[in-house]
């Protein structure tokens, strides 16, 4: 399967946001291994971000990796990371915004006692929506005109399942990410004609990262956690050649089915589309 689409990931340059940790080092990481140069963003330098490094060196040897600490809350950062990653790299081919907050800034108790939302405290609403939905957009916002500049480009927005946009306590990280879908969808058609693709990517149920709690309440609504790892399933694809022209769509890496061939994988994990998307 593999041979179908990863030459054209060799010495593609990605940027990964968050990729110091969870679902961002697992794509990164997987992403390195296929032959792509990858640059990581971390909102601060730590252990976390050299351990990802060393990862990368010992798999696939000094300079395919480089990390830039970069928040992505604020556009100059963003800005900045992705002229850094030009004149390191000499481009930029694919975005992948990874970067995220979850409920623990809310609560450490949010998977048995739910916050309600008057509860919450203000700065730490901002706080995810800053980072997950205008976060997102201040990087797409740096990198999109390099990438219709160079008439290609990728953007993969990760985001959650529909169950947890709306699940009771949840607010604002539901909504943050509805907000980036409903983004994606209009990115995808703004980037019409360009040769820049935009797509939506998630892991299928709760992952087992640092967005979840320690303890016996280190687990998704239905008492399971997927492995962080599930979300190099389909990375691969996304950002390869195989993916060309498919835009506006969202993938589910919990039905990616990797004993298939690349196309029926990818179609068997494809969320349905609508023209008429609707919350309520």
């Amino acid at each position: 399967m593999t041979a179908d689409y990863t030459a054209s990931l060799r010495d593609r340059v990605v940027l990964v946001t968050g990729g110091t940790r969870g679902l961002g080092r697992e794509m990164a990481l997987a992403l390195v291994a296929a032959g792509a140069r990858v640059a990581i963003t971390g909102a601060h330098a730590s252990d976390a971000m050299h351990e990802t490094m060393a990862q990368a060196q010992a798999t696939a040897g000094i300079g395919r990796m480089f990390a830039i600490v970069a928040d992505v809350t604020r556009f100059e950062h963003c800005a900045r990371a992705v002229a850094e990653i030009r004149d390191h790299f000499g481009a930029l081919h694919v975005l992948v915004n990874n970067a995220g907050i979850g409920m623990g800034v809310i609560s450490d108790t949010f998977t048995t006692e739910p916050a309600r939302f008057w509860q919450t405290d203000p700065q730490a609403w901002r706080a995810i929506i800053d980072t997950n939905i205008n976060g997102a957009f201040n990087m797409a916002r740096a990198a999109a005109p390099l990438m219709v500049a160079q008439g290609f480009g990728k953007i993969v927005n990760i985001s959650t399942s529909d169950q947890t946009m709306v699940r009771r306590g949840y607010s604002p990280y539901g909504p943050s990410k509805a907000a980036l879908e409903a983004a994606s969808r209009i990115w995808a058609q703004d980037l019409e004609g360009t040769g820049v693709d935009v797509n939506v990517y998630l892991p299928g149920g709760a992952a087992d990262t640092d967005f979840l709690p320690s303890g016996p309440n280190r687990k998704g609504a239905d008492g399971s956690l997927l492995p962080a790892s599930i979300m190099r399933r389909g990375i691969l694809w996304l950002c390869s050649d195989a993916s060309n022209g498919r835009t506006g769509e969202r993938y589910i890496a919990r039905l990616w089915n990797e004993s298939l061939p690349a196309e029926l994988a990818a179609e068997g994990a494809r969320a349905p589309h609508t023209d008429k998307p609707a919350i309520m």
